[in-house]
């Protein structure tokens, strides 16, 4: 049984909060927010909701905008970032009518439609997930463009290329791409994650363990424990929310840019994943290639056949594309295997029992809004298990060597990931009937989608970028 107004009525009382604040996610997966008093939070919030215009938030045209936002008394938790004691809650929007209803394009309500319709296929009645949060600490960033000058500056005391640094050479900076699980002292941000850990446990964040990434220059990763997919894309913009406010609560700023330093490990947001019917697990077979139940390679097969189009929503940046390049464990060739981090699909060795056999998709980051992402994760998975698509019949592996070193002649016959974000863009316009099924995606939604990440690219592309004038600039 969830909270009762009079439950989250007493929290404020027993805690001496005065603001109320609510968050609401826009279509590229940032929270925003408005408060209210404490004493204004009634019964008739909870009946009519809070009214604001949500063509400002990228989904709703400027002449249908009206909205109220219903907040989810399970969410509400004290916000520690903020100076007056704040209760903070999030929930759902709905449009305004004789009666409200869920509006159709807001990013929670498509990731519940997902587990609807998932329930009503009858294949499943659970999915669980498991994101791993991969992000930079560094000690400041300055970036500028205007039109006579561009670049930026990162500052990370620990890296290598602050060795000759009279401010920072206390002498334990990090090689290049040394950073994976590196102890004190030169693991300088290890209390800012443990922190952090702690901060999320009281967001309802399970967390599994943390450590330094393989970045030197300040890559970390806080890995959670699995849970229902709608909640977790809630914990994950709880996570999100509580890492950035962390360091810069500690001096820091954090990213989840895929890539922001050239030739360091990009950032990524693998995805872990099972399906649950009955509270019985549907991806185990001991049989099985790596025990791994029929229903789980259809869903794998539906995942591969789909990861081009998936890409626009799992890996919506610009950025998201320099990432996604051979040589930094990151995927680029569309394949299945076990414990091979080269593959788009990696099958964990290690997780051997029914309840715990699963698989993670490696190609989404975290610029992805997280409900849109695991939802469409869901539709294309579904979508491989009711057309029964064998994923080795159509040559996506298993390929359990090295995906980088495959002979010539095997590399050319094997799918690859798009290369830049209008390439996934013009995937997704061709292929997105699996994610429109049910009407889990509004067709308005796929359009403002492949809108925005066309408009994202070409402004990038219209832009020199300062290497062109090393490279170009005498000629």
């Amino acid at each position: 049984m969830g909270r009762t107004l009079n439950d989250v009525l007493n929290i404020i009382r027993e805690n001496d909060i005065e603001i109320v604040d609510f968050k609401m996610t826009d279509i590229q997966g940032r929270w925003r927010h408005l408060s209210i008093p404490a004493e204004r939070l009634t019964e008739d919030t909870m009946k009519y909701g809070i009214g604001f215009d949500g063509s400002n938030y990228g989904y709703a045209a400027v002449e249908n905008s009206d909205m109220v936002f219903v907040p989810d008394l399970d969410s509400a938790v004290i916000d520690t970032f903020c100076a007056i004691p704040t209760l903070s809650m999030i929930g759902d929007v709905m449009v305004i009518g004789k009666e409200n209803t869920p509006f159709d394009q807001y990013p929670r309500n498509v990731a519940k439609r997902a587990n609807e319709y998932m329930k009503k296929t009858g294949i499943a009645d659970e999915m669980i997930i498991g994101p791993e949060y991969e992000f930079y600490i560094f000690d400041g960033v300055e970036y500028d463009n205007a039109p006579n000058h561009a670049g930026y500056r990162i500052s990370a005391n620990q890296s290598e290329w602050e060795t000759g640094s009279e401010a920072n050479n206390y002498g334990f900076q990090i090689a290049h791409a040394n950073g994976y699980h590196t102890t004190l002292p030169m693991d300088v941000n290890n209390d800012i994650r443990s922190e952090a850990c702690l901060t999320m446990k009281d967001w309802g964040v399970r967390v599994k363990y943390h450590h330094h990434e393989v970045g030197g220059c300040g890559q970390m990763e806080i890995e959670v424990e699995l849970d229902e997919m709608t909640k977790m894309a809630d914990n994950t913009m709880s996570a999100k929310y509580v890492i950035k406010n962390t360091a810069v609560a500690n001096g820091k700023t954090a990213t989840f840019m895929p890539k922001p330093v050239v030739g360091e490990a990009g950032s990524g947001l693998h995805v872990h994943m099972l399906l649950l019917k009955d509270g019985k697990p549907l991806f185990y077979d001991e049989n099985g290639y790596s025990s791994l139940s029929e229903t789980a390679l259809h869903f794998i097969g539906g995942l591969l056949i789909h990861a081009r189009s998936l890409c626009a929503i799992t890996n919506p940046s610009t950025n998201s594309y320099k990432r996604l390049i051979p040589g930094f464990e990151a995927p680029v060739t569309l394949a299945y295997a076990t414990a091979n981090r080269s593959a788009v699909i990696r099958i964990p060795a290690y997780a051997k029992s029914p309840m715990q056999k699963r698989f993670e998709l490696r190609n989404p980051d975290a610029t992805c809004n997280p409900y849109y992402a695991f939802a469409a994760i869901l539709m294309a998975g579904l979508d491989g298990i009711e057309k029964k698509i064998d994923p080795h019949a159509l040559g996506y592996g298993p390929y359990d060597g090295n995906l980088y070193e495959l002979p010539e002649e095997v590399r050319k016959s094997l799918k690859a990931m798009p290369a830049s974000l209008g390439e996934a863009m013009d995937e997704l316009e061709k292929d997105h009937d699996y994610l429109t099924k049910g009407g889990v995606f509004p067709e308005r939604l796929i359009e403002i989608l492949l809108k925005n990440g066309r408009a994202a690219d070409e402004h990038v592309a219209r832009i020199p970028h300062p290497e062109e004038f090393k490279m170009y600039y005498d000629l």
